[in-house]
C-alpha cells in the first residue's frame, strides 16, 4: 500500500486544502480531498488491464467550491431531503434552509460538502487511508447542538474501499451521513449507464411525492420498474419511472445493523468491472444522475443526464418527520456509527 499527500489549493476564505492518494498493488488508485471529505477519484483497470477513472469529479478546488451535484462529497448533517426544511425534536421546532424547492437537501446551503475537514493519515500492512474530522457548531444550518463528525476512508489490498463514520453531539440532534459518489464503471464521461447491470437486496422501496419526499408508505418492488432483486440493466425500464429516472430510497432493513451486509452489486459488462456495496444502513438511495446537464468535469470530460449512478447508503429521507421510519435522532452520550464498503473486482 502506498499513500501520499499534496496541496490542492486554497479556498476563497484562505483555508489550505490537501489531497491524498492511496494506491494498492492491484491497480486501484483513490484520491481524497479534505474539502468536503470528498472522494475525488477512483481509477481501476478493466479486464484487459486498461485504466479508467470511474467516478465523476473535478480537477480543481474552485469547481468544488461552487454549487455542483455533490460529486464524491461527504453529505450532512442530513443526507437527502427533509420536508419543508422543518422538524420537531423534543417539543421544539427547528427550521432549516430550503435549498431544494420547498425542501431541505443534503445539509443545506453550506453543508458538510463545503467544509474543510482536518485530516490524518493511517497506515497498516494491508491498508492505508485518511481520517477526516469536522465540528459543526450549534445552530449550523439550523441544526441543534454541536456535532463532532469523523469519516475514515481505507483502501486495502483486497480492493475494498471502506468508509466509516462516527459522530457525537452535546445536545439532541438529527443526523444522516452518506457519501455521494457518482459511478460509471465504463469510465467517467463515457456515456449513459443504461447497460450497467444492478442487483439490490431490497424487496421494498419508498414512493415519493412530486418534491421527492417519501409518502410514508413502503411498497413492494415486485412487478414494478423498481425491482432489482435479480440483476437487470439500469436502462431496461428506466423510461417507465416517473421523474426522468431513479431517485428513490430502497429498504434494506428496519434499522441500522451492527455489521455491513450486501446491499447492491453493479456490473459493467464491456469492461468487466464489478462493484459490490455492503452497508450497515437500513436504506440505500439509487440515483441515476437525472439532473446532470452537461457538467464540465475532470480530464476534459462532460457529464450528461444518466451518465452515472449513485448508491447512497443512509437512513430514510425525511425520517425526522416520519415516526415509522428508523430514527435519525442522536443524543449526548451516544455515538453515531456507520460503515459502507465498496468492493471492486473483475469478471
Amino acid at each position: 500500500m502506498k499513500i501520499s499527500k499534496s496541496d490542492f489549493g486554497t479556498t476563497r476564505s484562505g483555508a489550505p486544502v490537501e489531497r491524498f492518494e492511496l494506491t494498492n498493488d492491484r491497480g486501484i488508485t483513490v484520491r481524497l480531498v479534505s474539502f468536503g471529505a470528498i472522494l475525488q477519484s477512483l481509477e481501476m483497470p478493466n479486464r484487459q488491464g486498461a485504466m479508467s477513472e470511474i467516478t465523476l469529479g473535478f480537477d480543481d478546488l474552485a469547481s468544488y467550491e461552487v454549487e455542483h451535484p455533490y460529486f464524491g462529497a461527504t453529505v450532512g448533517r442530513y443526507a437527502n431531503r427533509i420536508a419543508h426544511g422543518k422538524f420537531t425534536l423534543e417539543g421544539e421546532e427547528y427550521t432549516l434552509a430550503t435549498n431544494n424547492g420547498p425542501n431541505h437537501l443534503h445539509g443545506g446551503n453550506v453543508g458538510f460538502d463545503k467544509a474543510v475537514w482536518s485530516s490524518e493519515t493511517t497506515e497498516k500492512e494491508e491498508s492505508a487511508g485518511v481520517i477526516f474530522r469536522h465540528t459543526s457548531p450549534d445552530g449550523d444550518e439550523g441544526y441543534p447542538g454541536s456535532l463532532a463528525a469523523e469519516v475514515t476512508y481505507l483502501l486495502d489490498e483486497d480492493c475494498r474501499l471502506t468508509i466509516s463514520y462516527a459522530a457525537t453531539c452535546d445536545a439532541p440532534t438529527v443526523l444522516n451521513l452518506t457519501n455521494h459518489t457518482y459511478w460509471n464503471l465504463a469510465g467517467a464521461g463515457s456515456g449513459v449507464v443504461y447497460d450497467h447491470e444492478l442487483t439490490l437486496s431490497a424487496e421494498e422501496y419508498l414512493p415519493v411525492d412530486e418534491g421527492l419526499i417519501p409518502t410514508g408508505d413502503r411498497v413492494r418492488v415486485s412487478g414494478t420498474p423498481m425491482d432489482f432483486t435479480t440483476m437487470r440493466t439500469i436502462g431496461e425500464r428506466l423510461a417507465e419511472v416517473e421523474g426522468g429516472g431513479y431517485d428513490h430510497c430502497y429498504v434494506l432493513a428496519g434499522e441500522r445493523r451492527p455489521e455491513a451486509v450486501l446491499a447492491a452489486t453493479v456490473r459493467e459488462p464491456a469492461s468487466g468491472r464489478v462493484m459490490r456495496v455492503l452497508t450497515t444502513e437500513p436504506g440505500i438511495q439509487l440515483y441515476t444522475g437525472n439532473f446532470l446537464d452537461g457538467v464540465s468535469g475532470a480530464n476534459g470530460k462532460t457529464f450528461d443526464k444518466h451518465g452515472a449512478l449513485c448508491l447512497e447508503a443512509q437512513l430514510f429521507p425525511d425520517s425526522p418527520n416520519q415516526p415509522s421510519f428508523p430514527s435519525s435522532v442522536l443524543r449526548p452520550g451516544e455515538t453515531y456509527r456507520q460503515t459502507t464498503v465498496h468492493e471492486f473486482t473483475l469478471d
